[in-house]
């Protein structure tokens, strides 16, 4: 059974545009809104895993990035967890994704198993984190998603909530 769902946020709640730093700017991907609605009405926890590299890089500070969060927050509805890794990629941590350290966090603050948790994402690194760590993955393809991604991944739904009724069990697959 599923007690939670985690979500990549840029290209799969909210328009992947690197380098905003504008909350007013953000976009809500097309359903998102109603994708984070069904899992929270179902009672499931609900975090966001991502990578955001422009801490690092200098490009956005952490109290911008709260702000971003809080935004988002406000446009999809309060998420249970934000959990970020505020890496470059060249720094080689364990929580950048592909590698599984959010996702492990999330479960240790959410209370729940790896197969009670399933992760939601549009690009491969999103899958591979959740499978070096044996969750369930749902891959929801976009316009930078590679066919070599979609390929590699379990299970790929056609929206964001198409994924997540997968993930609870509603519907098949596509």
């Amino acid at each position: 059974m599923i007690r939670a769902i985690l979500f990549d946020r840029d290209g799969t709640l909210i328009a992947d545009d690197p380098g905003n730093d504008n909350p007013q700017s953000i976009a809500a991907i097309p359903g998102a809104a109603d994708a984070v609605h069904r899992a929270r009405q179902s009672g499931l926890k609900i975090g966001v895993v991502t990578n955001q590299p422009g801490v690092a890089e200098g490009a956005i500070t952490r109290v911008q990035l709260a702000a971003m969060h809080e935004r988002i927050d406000e446009m999809l509805g309060p998420f249970e967890g934000w959990f970020v890794c505020p890496h470059a990629q060249h720094e080689c941590c364990a929580c950048r994704k592909p590698q599984p350290g959010l996702l492990l966090d999330a479960l240790f603050a959410f209370g729940v198993a790896v197969r009670e948790c399933v992760m939601i994402g549009d690009i491969g690194s999103d899958i591979a984190a959740a499978q070096a760590i044996g969750m369930k993955a749902i891959l929801v393809p976009t316009a930078i998603t590679l066919p070599h991604e979609v390929i590699a991944s379990p299970v790929v739904a056609r929206t964001l909530l198409e994924a997540v009724e997968y993930a609870m069990g509603e519907v098949a697959a596509a």
